[in-house]
């Protein structure tokens, strides 16, 4: 059996350890402490824009706090971008509100600005004006933010930035999750940085963020006993795991470097090949690209391709299944025009960590040559 070649595995920097140890040999295991509170202070940092983060269990919490603190309710409208993993829009349901779905754009793969606006005017004419947009940065690649942050002045709706997979991208000189009312980040196992699971929320002022850290814990009320008169959740970071953000934090940009020389390198071995296409960066955009993918010429050649380094014990996969066309999500209501569609018939991830070797790569582009040489002659 050939070596195994990860998607996208977590990638540890030497520190963390020591971050960890300092928990146990203080006893700060708990939902806060001095490793909560440094890595909020170097994200904030890092982040810049006057950003406030609560450090929580998840991205998802961090979607579904942003959503709370928003004002949306039951029975109230979410935008949600289609082209996504299905955390972007779980998170709608736990309120009792009702997603509707936007299609993507081919400039980014994001939210199509001219669907956007298409989407608002249709709900506000059946009198059900949406009470938030949530806009993803699929694959580091950051969506088309001007356009859209337009549309929430003009309309008046709140933007929640789902940065889960955009740490390190930056969009006109500004970081992602620092674009919109609310911004969100991932430190799930496989992103740039990683909690082994955990997340934050981005908030534009320290009060939003303290709310944030009181509905984390519990809604507990300022009284020596168990007072609660808000419903709350348990969606604090744990001590413990901060540790390792704060470790993971020491080789962020290193691992955005490695990750963006590994599209680099992709692309320079299949630039040339008919059948291969990539998403180039807009101008004044930096992605992260936190996962380098592709555009193959065809369903099929796709699907060749994927179960070829399958076979090669390397690990590929294709682009995200639109919300829109999940049996979960079905019957909601969506504006689409077949971009996300097309692109998930046709896209495949390919191995991206930052940890990935030279060799690593090399092997990933002879299956992916010799697949295509394959499947033209066949």
């Amino acid at each position: 059996m050939n070596k195994k070649i990860w998607l996208s595995s977590p990638h540890m920097g030497g520190t963390e350890q020591d971050y960890v140890n300092e928990a146990f040999e203080t006893n700060w295991i708990a939902p806060l402490g001095p490793n909560v509170n440094e890595f909020e202070n170097k994200l904030e940092q890092y982040l810049g824009n006057d950003s406030n983060i609560a450090a929580l269990a998840s991205g998802t919490s961090a979607i579904h706090l942003a959503l709370v603190l928003a004002g949306v309710g039951l029975g109230d409208e979410v935008l949600c971008q289609s082209f996504t993993f299905s955390a972007s829009a779980n998170p709608i349901t736990y309120q009792g509100a009702i997603p509707v779905f936007v299609d993507s754009e081919y400039d980014t793969w994001n939210m199509c600005p001219i669907l956007l606006e298409n989407a608002i005017k249709d709900r506000i004419q059946k009198k059900k004006k949406p009470k938030a947009i949530i806009v993803v940065h699929l694959y580091g690649m950051p969506a088309k933010m001007d356009e859209i942050n337009a549309l929430s002045a003009k309309y008046e709706i709140q933007v929640i930035e789902d940065a889960a997979e955009a740490l390190g991208s930056v969009y006109k000189g500004s970081k992602c999750a620092t674009l919109a009312d609310y911004g969100v980040l991932s430190f799930n196992g496989n992103k740039i940085i990683t909690t082994s699971g955990g997340g934050a929320l981005v908030c534009k002022s320290l009060k939003q963020k303290q709310v944030a850290i009181f509905l984390a814990t519990q809604a507990r009320d300022d009284a020596p006993h168990y007072q609660h008169s808000k419903i709350g959740y348990n969606y604090r970071m744990s001590n413990v795991v901060a540790g390792i953000g704060r470790g993971q934090m020491e080789v962020l940009q290193d691992h955005v470097d490695a990750r963006r020389a590994n599209f680099d390198f992709y692309k320079l071995e299949l630039n040339e090949i008919e059948e291969i296409e990539f998403l180039e960066e807009p101008k004044n955009v930096i992605s992260n690209r936190w996962l380098s993918c592709v555009l193959t010429s065809s369903f099929e050649l796709r699907e060749s391709i994927r179960l070829n380094l399958e076979k090669a014990n390397i690990e590929a996969r294709p682009l995200w299944k639109p919300m829109h066309t999940q049996p979960v999500f079905e019957k909601c209501t969506s504006f689409t025009n077949n971009v996300s569609e097309h692109l998930f018939e046709r896209g495949l991830c390919l191995p991206s960590g930052s940890n990935l070797e030279t060799s690593d790569l090399k092997q990933v582009i002879k299956i992916i040559k010799q697949s295509i040489n394959d499947f033209k002659n066949n």
